[in-house]
């Protein structure tokens, strides 16, 4: 059975262009773009009396805790919680519990999405310092890529053996993404704030901790380190204007062997929100500087930072409210990421195309993502309809995390989020979700 819906009289944004028109959906793939198709009986209309219709925000960093830390997240309520913030396809990272470091338990993650997730999906798999022959036979065609921790990792996922990363590094073609904080340069600095403060650090020494000299650190060794063996590296969730100095914009995205991510806390906050804010605004790497801010949308809007993020990573109230040593890093993003980007775009730091293209169409690029990513005929449509003179204020009540919370809390977006189509299927339509469907497991054009 043939299902049609016709998306009339929207403010298209697809590939540096703007334009008003009409998109037809005919069933999973976007049939026709044109200025002014004609209404059949048989499709469902949607007038979006010139709101903003965007390709679905495809997040490259969540997690979503599940298996084995259901307590803080699952991919059911985090899928949702996505969906809602026009979030149509993530990639998940490996550290759960069991840790995706085996094919097997690789496959288990797919099997829990495919049952339960909202939006569609994939998985990195983990390396560590001693599972290289499981990591290779992770399909290209169907895995999104390689996860390393070269700092701040839990259980065995530190891999800080230099012979087994370059190892590593020489041995696959897939897309390896780092998170880069020196180990050794946080302990030093750790143990100086321990001795000084005991376990209540206050939060504001976090950002020194974690310090640029860490991140920096890291970074340069691990581009070193791709350059030297060829890998197609991808460094996670760039956090000080230093290391944007360490990536190109002078050829195109497809050319590039080393890319790199910004997420939306390291653009929106900056290190004088602690006092306000305390652990709810603690990450790995820390949030620093508003100089370190401004350098990170320098490199952004220049091209040096290819891609937006969520790195979208809830804990409880209770684990969050400890003590500086004991409250875990992370916080939850997806549900207003695409929100907090529009404020920008309002405030006139980002245009529109250009914050579609680091979300939507660079992450498609970069992992190269079949048929997702854009506002093309032919492409599945993986659609978000936004109303940006519809304000909204984040409250616990309107919260789809299991959590419960956000850093957000009491801010005021101008915008709202009406409809989310993902594969074709209306999921989100103004507060109201499809149960009828699920999102699916992305393919890589490999």
């Amino acid at each position: 059975m043939t299902t049609l819906t016709l998306i009339k009289k929207a403010r298209i944004v697809n590939e540096n262009n703007t334009f008003l028109g009409d998109v037809l959906i005919e069933n999973e793939i976007i049939k026709e773009i044109s200025s002014d198709i004609k209404t059949t009986r048989e499709a469902v209309v949607i007038n979006a009396n010139g709101a903003f219709l965007i390709p679905g925000f495809i997040d490259d960093q969540v997690h979503f805790r599940e298996p084995g830390l259901t307590h803080k997240a699952t991919i059911a309520t985090e899928s949702k919680a996505a969906v809602a913030g026009g979030i149509t396809t993530f990639i998940e990272m490996p550290n759960t519990v069991p840790q995706a470091t085996t094919q097997d338990l690789l496959e288990e993650k797919f099997k829990i999405a495919a049952k339960d997730s909202y939006a569609n999906y994939s998985f990195m798999f983990g390396g560590t310092n001693d599972n290289l022959e499981e990591l290779l036979k992770t399909d290209p065609k169907k895995v999104a890529g390689i996860k390393l921790f070269l700092g701040s990792s839990t259980g065995n996922m530190l891999v800080d053996n230099e012979a087994v990363l370059e190892n590593i590094f020489s041995s696959t073609k897939m897309i390896i993404s780092v998170h880069c904080e020196d180990e050794m340069t946080i302990k030093k600095n750790t143990k100086k704030y321990t001795d000084q403060y005991g376990e209540d650090i206050p939060l504001k020494y976090h950002p020194i901790i974690r310090s640029e000299e860490a991140c920096y650190l890291s970074s340069s060794k691990a581009i070193a380190l791709a350059k030297k063996t060829g890998a197609r590296l991808h460094v996670f969730h760039l956090s000080t204007a230093k290391e944007t100095a360490l990536f190109r914009n002078d050829i195109p995205l497809e050319e590039k062997q080393i890319t790199a991510e910004v997420c939306i806390h390291h653009l929106w906050f900056s290190d004088q929100d602690y006092q306000e804010k305390g652990t709810h605004i603690k990450w790995n790497p820390a949030v620093k500087t508003a100089k370190d801010r401004d350098g990170l949308w320098e490199a952004l809007l220049d091209d040096r930072i290819d891609v937006l993020a969520t790195d979208h990573a809830p804990h409880t109230l209770e684990e969050k409210n400890n003590v500086y040593t004991k409250a875990p890093s992370g916080g939850p993003l997806v549900q207003h990421a695409v929100t907090a980007i529009l404020e920008k775009v309002k405030e006139g730091v980002i245009s529109i195309e250009k914050a579609v293209e680091k979300m939507s169409h660079n992450p498609a690029k970069l992992f190269q993502i079949e048929k997702r990513g854009f506002i093309k005929e032919g492409y599945y449509a993986d659609l978000v309809l936004i109303d940006t003179n519809k304000p909204q204020t984040v409250s616990k009540e309107n919260l789809l995390y299991k959590c419960g919370w956000s850093p957000f809390e009491g801010t005021t977006f101008s915008s709202t989020i009406t409809h989310t189509f993902v594969n074709g299927a209306l999921m989100y339509n103004q507060g109201v979700f499809n149960e009828n469907t699920k999102g699916k497991r992305i393919t890589f054009n490999r």
